[in-house]
């Protein structure tokens, strides 16, 4: 099977003497001043994209043209959640409109350093539930299990900004940093299902990847692995083939990707996703609500129909946490609500994902939607349609 990044590297290297032929995928980088002369073959090597990401307010300068909201941020913006965004990021980000979606999610803003009197640090109360390290078990059958502390953007509305970060991940992981996590799901034999997160477990070597996934196939009563990660959207150039044939060793295996606005589906993020597709893994998406970058109903529309062209699956729309610092992404729970409404029967089935609550202090999903029962007796239900026409259900 042709790898298609591995032919367009090679395209783009017999090219790269030539500017003028050059493709639209080298203009997006290459347009940058401080890209311009980055070779297409170390552009598309994950490391050299971890390795070059934008940390200081000096760089990102060169980059886009910073508000004082958006300078006062990074200076504050110290210790755990810094401030990371890969160069491929940077590319998609508007230079001169600082409402960019893609740029409000990258770039730290003053308004982090207020926290208002119902938000909290753990709003999810993972650390209440965790039995072991790097383990959250919630739900009766399955558990959440955190692979790494470390991701190749650190997104703004972050609801582990307890954990996640590069202060931590600088500390050298040890093989067996996670047998206390894997023995006790060997020990609840009700744990069928294992979902790794993080962080973003895609930052991890392959081989370290590999490792933990083995190890929890070998655990005999757990039936379905899933895979957290937004690396398809910020890091796209980590979905190597070597990755994707050692992924589908362990099939079934799901990847739930966050996608949040349909700018983030650009053309490398949907080669990532055709990788991982076309050897048979299924995907689906978990998005957050925010505040000016998706609440309206057409640009949720939009992304659900993109994500569709791209086999991912809308799966939740999550209404953003109440974690320190993020206020202003936060939207009330009526626009969640109306985006509901315009969904449900207005496009198709696949289409439409499931809006949750996480209960804050540990109550996990609860579904919110538009009321479509009106009223109920016994053996008789009073229905609204999505065109709001009124029918009775007789059982």
């Amino acid at each position: 099977m042709n790898n298609p990044i591995e032919t367009e590297n090679q395209k783009l290297l017999q090219e790269a003497p030539a500017p003028q032929r050059a493709t639209k995928r080298q203009r997006d980088y290459q347009q940058i001043g401080i890209y311009k002369d980055v070779n297409p073959l170390d552009w598309e090597d994950w490391h050299w994209q971890l390795k070059h990401r934008i940390r200081t307010r000096e760089v990102l300068s060169q980059i886009i043209r910073l508000t004082p909201e958006e300078e006062k941020g990074i200076e504050r913006a110290k210790g755990k959640l810094s401030m990371a965004i890969t160069p491929y990021w940077a590319t998609v980000m508007d230079a001169e409109d600082p409402n960019c979606p893609i740029r409000r999610q990258a770039v730290p803003v003053v308004q982090e350093s207020i926290a208002t009197a119902h938000e909290m640090t753990d709003p999810c109360a993972e650390d209440r539930d965790s039995p072991a390290p790097h383990l959250v078990h919630r739900y009766p059958d399955r558990v959440l299990l955190l692979a790494t502390e470390a991701c190749a953007m650190y997104c703004r509305h972050c609801t582990r900004r307890r954990l996640v970060g590069e202060s931590s991940h600088q500390q050298a992981d040890s093989a067996d940093r996670f047998d206390a996590a894997l023995e006790y799901i060997r020990q609840n034999r009700k744990v069928r299902d294992v979902l790794i997160s993080g962080g973003d477990p895609f930052i991890l070597e392959d081989e370290e990847i590999e490792n933990l996934i083995r190890k929890v196939r070998e655990i005999s009563h757990v039936e379905f692995l899933r895979i957290g990660t937004r690396v398809p959207v910020t890091l796209p150039q980590r979905i190597t083939e070597k990755l994707v044939q050692m992924l589908k060793k362990y099939s079934p295996l799901w990847v739930s990707i966050h996608f949040n606005h349909p700018k983030e589906i650009t053309r490398r993020t949907k080669i990532a996703c055709d990788m991982l597709s076309d050897a048979g893994i299924p995907l689906g998406s978990q998005s957050v609500l925010l505040k000016g970058i998706n609440d309206r109903p057409y640009i949720m529309k939009k992304l659900v129909h993109e994500l569709l062209q791209v086999r991912v699956r809308p799966y939740y729309i999550y209404q953003c946490d109440p974690v320190r610092g993020t206020q202003h992404f936060r939207t009330p729970v009526s626009v969640g609500i109306n985006i509901m409404e315009k969904l449900r029967g207005h496009t198709s089935g696949y289409a439409v994902p499931t809006y949750v609550i996480d209960g804050p202090g540990g109550g996990g999903k609860i579904p919110v939607g538009p009321n479509y029962i009106l009223s109920q007796a016994k053996g008789k239900y009073v229905l609204r349609n999505y065109k709001g026409k009124i029918y009775t259900y007789l059982e």
